[in-house]
């Protein structure tokens, strides 16, 4: 069967998140989808098969990083989606039946993929003990994401700051189901971005995600109200850097971003 390996949130090759993406005819067993994952070796590997016509979503779609099945992960969704477009297998929008329900992929006349997800939930909290010592900087101010997301989001004093993080990984695993998203407003915005942010997910065996759309479900409504806009454009500053625009729409956010495919291969397990 084919595997496809894309770059997400990036148009060129070897920055933002890589993804594995398999087309399949149905789900194998769960063993075989980790034992596939583990061997890719990316944050996530996308596996999607195609659902019978006339029901409320076209393909269904798991995700599965080296040590665990997640909820949602936004890179390999937009990797899924650009497979689907680049090999002919869907045309137009494309519904994702997943474990957060349904998510549509909408492709863009400028080569981009629109992915339509549901908003975070964020709840202020108290600074956890030991976080700062963990993560190598003081927060301003914690936040709990909710149950899809799953992450402690922490802002952070400036850009540089963010930038500048050298966390411990296992500590940071102390404070929340998945990890840990660092955010801070972008200190000039004419650079193209209006926030930055990283992410640390210990927990799911990925001690830094390249780029990360699931926390961006989150990083919209925590900056949209701040910067009084309701587009914005996140850098995720990690080694392979990329830009998520997100568009904040109440309960549901807009997530867009190109993708480009480096792989196309064979697997033969």
């Amino acid at each position: 069967m084919r595997i496809h390996i894309v770059d997400a949130f990036t148009d060129r090759p070897f920055a933002g998140n890589p993804a594995g993406v398999l087309l399949l005819d149905a789900f194998p067993a769960d063993d075989w989808l980790q034992k596939v994952a583990r061997e890719v070796n990316h944050a996530e590997t996308a596996f999607a098969h195609r659902l019978p016509a006339g029901g409320e979503a076209d393909w269904a779609l798991r995700w599965f990083t080296p040590a665990a099945e997640v909820a949602m992960c936004g890179h390999a969704t937009l990797a899924t989606a650009h497979v689907l477009r680049a090999t002919g297998a869907h045309e137009g929008p494309v519904r994702f039946a997943t474990l957060s329900g349904v998510l549509v992929a909408t492709p863009g006349e400028d080569g981009s993929i629109t992915l339509d997800f549901p908003t975070a939930p964020l709840t202020p909290v108290d600074l956890p003990a030991g976080v700062a010592e963990a993560l190598g900087a003081e927060p301003r101010a914690a936040f709990d994401t909710g149950p899809n997301v799953g992450d402690l989001l922490v802002e952070l004093a400036d850009e540089k700051t963010v930038h500048g993080l050298t966390p411990d990984h296992r500590a940071l695993g102390a404070f929340s189901e998945r990890g840990l998203i660092a955010t801070a407003r972008a200190e000039d915005p004419a650079r193209g971005h209006d926030f930055v942010s990283r992410c640390f997910f210990p927990n799911i065996g990925i001690d830094e995600d390249p780029v990360t759309g699931s926390a961006h479900t989150a990083l919209a409504p925590f900056w949209s109200p701040r910067l009084g806009r309701s587009v914005l454009t996140g850098l995720q500053a990690s080694s392979r850097p990329g830009h998520v625009r997100t568009e904040l729409r109440g309960d549901r956010t807009l997530l867009t971003g190109h993708a480009v495919t480096v792989i196309d291969g064979e697997l033969r397990a």
